[in-house]
């Protein structure tokens, strides 16, 4: 088990070594200016595209700022602004009902904890992990979405199948500055080349390493 874990860990290691120059430099895909636009696109991404969300985000986004702007909104008045994103009652409610913690809880500003993170509607830890590696730069898990959860799978960094026991493997994987690029990289490779039904090899940089490249 312990020769595994090595193997795995080297894995990793070469995975960020290549991934690196192709998209280190590239932010993330979703379009924000202030932080709680943020922890709307992400609620609204959830089972949708960024690029969904940045055409639903766009038409509000100008005047919706700051958490008490979209609590001027009833929730019937927002789920006509984001139906286009999908599961737009749920996703209103969620985001309304963050604005209002945040504003009750923390004084308009963005919790910095996994811990009060979780504890708004909507948030799971791959929510939460954005924002804290997005807003400020803390490490405190893994983001693993499906992107993540296949990658990690046919690269051989982990065969579990939730993605709770993925972001524990990934975390015992890579150094804790790594956490945010690996998940990163991941998901963007897995946007990019290493799709779900026909993954691009041939254009793969991780071919030589990968093995399950076809």
């Amino acid at each position: 088990m312990g020769k595994d874990l090595q193997g795995r860990k080297k894995q990793a290691r070469l995975i960020l070594k290549k991934l690196s120059p192709l998209y280190a430099k590239d932010p993330i895909e979703v379009h924000y200016e202030t932080p709680f636009q943020l922890v709307v696109a992400v609620i609204l991404s959830a089972q949708s595209t960024d690029k969904t969300v940045n055409q639903v985000t766009k038409e509000f986004f100008p005047q919706f700022r700051e958490p008490k702007d979209f609590l001027k909104l009833t929730e019937k008045e927002f789920q006509k602004k984001i139906r286009p994103a999908g599961f737009f009652r749920h996703k209103a409610k969620n985001i309304l009902g963050s604005a209002k913690l945040i504003v009750e809880n923390h004084r308009g500003k963005i919790p910095k904890t996994m811990a009060e993170l979780v504890k708004l509607p909507g948030f799971g830890r791959k929510s939460a992990n954005v924002i804290l590696h997005e807003l400020y730069g803390i490490a405190e898990g893994v983001c693993v979405d499906t992107h993540v959860l296949r990658l990690s799978k046919r690269l051989g960094l982990s065969q579990e199948g939730s993605p709770v026991k993925v972001e524990q493997d990934l975390m015992a994987l890579a150094p804790r500055p790594d956490w945010k690029d690996i998940s990163h990289f991941l998901v963007l490779h897995g946007r990019r080349v290493c799709f779900a039904r026909k993954p691009n090899c041939r254009a793969c940089v991780l071919n030589k390493i990968c093995p399950s490249r076809m």
